[in-house]
């Protein structure tokens, strides 16, 4: 009967979730006009309650890596991620933050999940706004489900403390 209650609950609260993203631009290149266009009222994001960007990462639970991540910028981009709040989602917005885009060089990293999770992947260069909604709605549909990394990561930790407490 615990369990059935507990799920209803954790149900609930991934429906707020699911409407109330704080997303946090890690902004580095030309993606970024793209980025902007997309809060604009002509696709109007606020639709989605991801309106509001913070600009503290301690404030945000989502992490929209926009553009080129340099190996200069991953531990800074690490430690954004490290201090954001849990359950926290990212997405990889744009060819370049999902695999380094065409700068196959020393300099870039090969994608930004080298350094971190990544929920949601949106290809293109720079890609078009309804692909930006089109992964804010797949992302929605994880947050409900509670497949993102960080939901699934909590769950296994709360597993193995429940275990950990069953054997003492």
């Amino acid at each position: 009967m615990l369990e059935l209650i507990t799920s209803k609950l954790e149900d609930a609260a991934n429906w707020g979730r699911k409407f109330s993203l704080f997303s946090y631009p890690f902004v580095t290149a030309c993606c970024g006009m793209e980025f902007m266009s997309v809060a604009a009222p002509k696709y109007d994001i606020a639709r989605f309650g991801a309106e509001f960007p913070r600009f503290s990462p301690r404030q945000s639970d989502l992490l929209m890596i926009v553009g080129t991540i340099t190996e200069k910028q991953g531990p800074a981009l690490r430690r954004v991620w490290e201090q954001m709040a849990e359950p926290k989602w990212v997405i990889a917005f744009g060819v370049c933050a999902s695999t380094g885009g065409f700068y196959q060089n020393y300099h870039a990293m090969p994608g930004a999940d080298q350094v971190v999770p990544v929920d949601v992947y949106i290809p293109g260069c720079p890609p078009r706004p309804e692909q930006v909604l089109d992964a804010l709605i797949m992302l929605q549909d994880r947050v409900q489900r509670g497949d993102g990394h960080s939901q699934i990561r909590l769950k296994r930790e709360k597993i193995m403390l429940a275990a950990a407490n069953a054997e003492e």
